[in-house]
């Protein structure tokens, strides 16, 4: 129930990213700012759809993998989508250091939401 809740709230806000990135941004950044703030936008509004859908997951046929995954794809919403949205606003260049360990996130919390569907449960 959590996660699913998290994942419609974090897709939201990357629909309202975006919409703030073209109509709030746009002429206050530059080219490359303004197209890596919407990477962190769709990159957000990916994942969150992937947290929904490890929440269905999990909720339809008891998956600890699939828990698993829908937290990881947070962490990866934090690393890479917020690495990002922070560097095109001005932010430390450290925080450039986030974005790949952000992208890894991701891509591990593809791998567990795959596991989960290896599980068998009992019936």
């Amino acid at each position: 129930m959590r996660l699913g809740t998290v994942g419609a709230l974090l897709a939201g806000l990357a629909v309202a990213a975006a919409a703030f990135g073209t109509h709030g941004l746009r002429g206050r950044l530059d080219d490359a700012a303004l197209s890596t703030f919407e990477t962190a936008a769709r990159y957000q509004l990916y994942h969150a759809i992937a947290i929904l859908l490890a929440a269905e997951r999990a909720a339809r046929s008891p998956s600890r993998a699939a828990g698993i995954a829908g937290n990881i794809f947070i962490a990866g919403i934090v690393l890479f989508s917020g690495s990002l949205y922070a560097r095109a606003l001005g932010g430390p260049e450290w925080l450039a250091m986030m974005t790949p360990f952000g992208g890894l996130t991701f891509m591990s919390g593809w791998v567990a939401l795959a596991l989960s569907y290896r599980e068998q449960r009992p019936r």
